[in-house]
């Protein structure tokens, strides 16, 4: 998207990269009131240059305080076609704790869902002291909207092997988790390719523990 973020010619392309950008603006992403703004923050740099080449942007990428002296980096624009078509799929303004079922292409899926664990996923690992070489880790979905992680589990469920991974009350929001076996699955459906967009810190996490796990197999 280029020149006049208005962008009245402005048609929407599922891509791998769109996917991810939706992935994106579904957890750290906003639609304005006014019916034309969308905003994208987050604390990674690398994340908001990478959700800005997805989109194709040209604009400048700016700064937001979160009120307690912290400054994150952010991308606010004006598209009134994107806004209205984000509409269309589930997005909404103040989506936070309202946000459910959201229509994404089958074809698409992991690419959005990579997006997600970006913007607000996490995975962990440890040695589970009771057995030698017990390396566990696991890969969690996080969500202000208990409805929403009921359908990312079953969309999941539809699309792949994957039949366990439970959801669970965090402090001010829910986590969908899935196990090890699980998490595999999930991975190897997410960066399954090399230079698909992603943030790299967390790319790296993954493949650190895969490379443990290869190791204590």
């Amino acid at each position: 998207m280029r020149g006049n973020q208005k962008h009245k010619n402005y048609v929407v392309k599922w891509t791998p990269e769109f996917a991810y950008a939706i992935g994106l603006l579904t957890t750290d992403g906003c639609l304005s009131k006014d019916g034309r703004h969308l905003d994208f923050t987050s604390k990674d740099m690398q994340l908001v240059k990478t959700f800005k080449k997805c989109l194709n942007l040209d604009v400048k990428i700016g700064y937001k305080s979160d009120g307690h002296g912290r400054i994150y980096p952010r991308i606010q624009f004006s598209n009134v076609r994107l806004y209205k078509y984000l509409l269309t799929i589930g997005l909404t303004p103040n989506k936070s704790k309202t946000i459910g079922e959201l229509r994404i292409p089958d074809k698409f899926f992991f690419d959005f869902l990579r997006g997600h664990f970006d913007g607000d996923g996490s995975c962990y690992s440890c040695w589970d002291k009771r057995w030698p070489n017990s390396f566990m880790f696991n890969i969690h979905f996080t969500s202000a909207s208990l409805p929403h992680l009921k359908w990312l589990h079953n969309r999941v469920k539809q699309l792949t092997e994957v039949k366990g991974g439970g959801i669970s009350k965090a402090v001010r929001s829910w986590q969908l988790g899935y196990a090890k076996r699980d998490s595999q699955i999930l991975w190897k459906k997410m960066y399954y390719k090399k230079d698909v967009p992603c943030l790299l810190r967390k790319h790296k996490k993954v493949e650190n523990i895969l490379k443990v796990q290869a190791q204590v197999a």
